[in-house]
């Protein structure tokens, strides 16, 4: 299975004569669009067939006529992305976290967020749980109680009820959580990820009001009709361009094909957290006597730190990984 190009693994080259540094800020298909230095945008193409930018990109680009072609994709620091039987998705890179929003109703995917989570601590990106719906009291509530186990693993978490602007009444109810959420993106790159429906829109048409005006004039750059469903689109917040917003296309399926089985309970902290108390150094926390992992769960201890739906996906997720290998 190919993974994904990672610009630091490609040897270094000189750069080529007059090329000029960017941003790549939107996607589609093979195209681009890059921001400058001035803040000017223009659509760039990959040379060659295959396109290798995503979103968050630092590049050195070269002027042809009213467009530009990509010469290099700097070093990355990071790059989040699913992979799964058939293909490997990029979301974005050079990121300093992940905002995964889900809402209280329709009722959210553990699974869905645990892998969210999992793909985010591979590639060491701080991860925030915002809780959208927070005005819907009992289905806040129980979705609230839901998230006890990833609160105790020390994850951020926010209630939000995003309103749109025009309501006034909602607009000021929600001014506290809009204050607390702006504090946490502020001056940071920021993936805002989540599940179709859960408000992702609705939070990026709240944080920048500009968004559907952007969004359309990326389009026409792009040619595409349905650009918000397709792809992922960086927004400025502030006028200094020191906080992004990078919002991304809904999802129902998020493969982890490109983790390894065994590194799986490095990268659930409850897990984690006993697995160091196994007797074997190799132990799948499966069926392995003397498994700290396996001995918490059985526990029967109300206090214990590893629930009974978060083993059940651990167990689940190492046979997907493991089929995934053969």
């Amino acid at each position: 299975m190919n993974k994904p190009y990672r610009s630091s693994e490609k040897p270094a080259s000189p750069p080529v004569a007059g090329t000029q540094p960017g941003l790549v800020v939107a996607g589609f298909g093979r195209h681009v669009l890059v921001e400058t230095e001035d803040g000017k945008r223009l659509i760039c193409h990959p040379r060659g067939k295959k396109s290798q930018a995503v979103v968050g990109d630092r590049i050195l680009w070269l002027p042809t006529q009213d467009e530009g072609t990509i010469e290099k994709v700097q070093a990355r620091s990071n790059l989040f992305y699913r992979q799964d039987e058939m293909r490997t998705k990029s979301f974005a890179a050079n990121l300093d976290q992940v905002l995964i929003l889900i809402a209280a109703e329709p009722e959210f995917s553990e699974s869905q967020l645990t892998r969210a989570l999992i793909a985010a601590e591979a590639e060491r990106i701080t991860p925030i749980i915002a809780l959208n719906k927070s005005d819907l009291t009992e289905p806040f509530g129980r979705a609230w109680a839901k998230l006890a186990p990833y609160r105790a693993m020390g994850y951020k978490m926010l209630p939000l009820a995003i309103k749109p602007k025009s309501d006034d009444a909602g607009a000021k109810s929600n001014d506290a959580q809009t204050d607390e959420l702006m504090a946490l993106l502020r001056g940071k790159k920021t993936l805002v990820l989540g599940p179709s429906g859960a408000g992702k829109s609705s939070l990026t048409n709240l944080l920048v009001p500009h968004a559907k005006v952007l969004t359309a004039e990326i389009s026409q750059a792009l040619n595409s009709g349905k650009h918000t469903t397709t792809s992922t689109t960086l927004y400025w917040v502030d006028e200094a361009r020191s906080t992004a917003l990078i919002d991304s296309p809904g999802f129902q399926e998020f493969g982890l094909h490109h983790i390894e089985p065994m590194q799986l309970a490095t990268l659930m902290p409850d897990v984690k957290a006993h697995a160091q108390n196994c007797k074997f150094y190799n132990c799948s926390h499966l069926h392995e006597p003397g498994c700290g992992v396996i001995a918490e769960v059985n526990s029967g201890d109300s206090a214990r730190t590893i629930s009974a739906s978060r083993y059940r996906l651990y167990s689940e997720l190492f046979a997907e990984l493991s089929q995934t290998r053969y």
